[in-house]
């Protein structure tokens, strides 16, 4: 046969020498099969006669896309495609369609569906009659004419891969940022106490200076004194004035705090979030290896099974048909390794924006409790600000 280079075949099929029969030889020997032909538009096929020393006698280029099955007269030619008078061959010619390894049961269903169907139908009445309902069978992961095994075992064994959500409580309890906030806690406490002893300080010189001018002037009407009631006029003024520093300094350490305690969180999340790509590539680099593993094995497979087959005759017939698994093989391999490809780049994007919108709240939240601050401190001067000590 000459076509394709996958369909080209020399010098593989001959049949005996048949001594002393000139007239009607009958080649009584194996048929001439050939399993596979991947452009048959393209394909010939060259039938050739021999005598004893190798001269040839005649032979015959067929079209494959004309031939037609059933028995045939074939007349011979010469070497320069003239046609010979009486010199022919008899052949017996089939034509079937290729079918892939595997796939046999599903064109028998395909070509004769009653008969698929009644064995169906028997299969379902020796399952009632052995109390085995259809429901209890799980049919999903089977094929027509094959069954699955093994597999089963090796889906236990793959683990979901979840990935914790990062929340601003898990990153709070890291030790950087606890350190940080017993340091800003000290800062507060400090603060406070400093206003505190400034408080006292200004509450015991007024108190004071009410004193003594009570002492020194004794008025009879303590409520319409002007001298005592701008006294404690310019007092209140001064008191509002400082519990208005005091809170406007502890305002602006809190946003210095929380602006702080927002860059550590970021910083944190950013470590959290690497950490799990890290581990999100690594279960990637695992599966990818295990797929190629076990790809590796069943090309392995193949060969061995190519190389015990006692129906393939030759080397030649031996290597096409290892060629031809090998290239299945190999689409299958591809198809495989694009879908892990596509699959993976879908978890990636997964977890890319499930980061994104992590660190967009973190980043929310903080602002939210920078921008309280400032409204706190908005409201407050626009509130009255006459305070009194009592």
């Amino acid at each position: 046969m000459y076509g394709l280079p996958t369909d080209t075949i020399r010098k593989e099929f001959r049949t005996r020498m048949v001594p002393s029969n000139g007239l009607n030889p009958v080649y009584n020997e194996e048929p001439f099969f050939f399993r596979k032909v991947v452009l048959p538009d393209l394909a010939v096929l060259r039938i050739a006669v021999y005598d004893e020393n190798g001269k040839m006698l005649g032979q015959r280029i067929l079209p494959l896309d004309g031939l037609q099955a059933g028995y045939r007269h074939v007349s011979l030619r010469t070497e320069g495609n003239f046609p010979l008078s009486l010199a022919m061959l008899f052949i017996c010619v089939e034509l079937k369609i290729y079918i892939p390894d595997g796939l046999g049961d599903l064109m028998d269903a395909l070509s004769d569906p009653r008969a698929f169907l009644s064995a169906q139908e028997k299969r379902m009445a020796q399952m009632k009659a052995m109390g085995i309902e259809e429901a209890d069978v799980q049919t999903s992961d089977l094929k027509l004419g094959s069954v699955k095994t093994g597999n089963k075992k090796d889906d236990d064994k793959k683990e979901t891969f979840k990935m914790d959500p990062i929340t601003q409580e898990s990153l709070k309890s890291h030790k950087v940022f606890q350190k940080l906030h017993r340091k800003q806690q000290k800062e507060h406490n400090s603060l406070l106490k400093k206003q505190l002893k400034e408080k006292a300080a200004v509450q015991k010189s007024q108190c004071a200076t009410i004193e003594k001018y009570l002492r020194t002037n004794k008025p009879t009407d303590v409520l319409k004194d002007p001298k005592l009631k701008e006294t404690v006029v310019s007092q209140g003024q001064q008191w509002s004035e400082l519990v208005e520093k005091h809170q406007r300094e502890e305002w602006e350490l809190l946003k210095t705090h929380t602006a702080q305690q927002g860059e550590i969180l970021e910083k944190l999340m950013n470590l959290e979030h690497s950490k799990q790509t890290r581990q999100l590539e690594q279960k990637f680099d695992s599966d990818n290896k295990d797929m190629k593993a076990k790809q590796a094995k069943i090309s392995v497979e193949t060969a061995k099974e190519v190389a015990i087959d006692r129906t393939l005759r030759n080397k030649a017939e031996k290597e096409r048909r290892l060629r031809e698994k090998q290239s299945n093989n190999t689409k299958k391999f591809i198809d495989e390794r694009k879908a892990a490809a596509m699959k993976q780049n879908r978890e990636r994007d997964k977890l890319t924006k499930a980061h994104d919108k992590q660190h967009n709240e973190l980043t929310k939240n903080t602002q939210n409790e920078v921008g309280g601050y400032a409204n706190a401190e908005i409201e407050f001067k626009l509130a009255d600000k006459k305070m009194y000590v009592v």
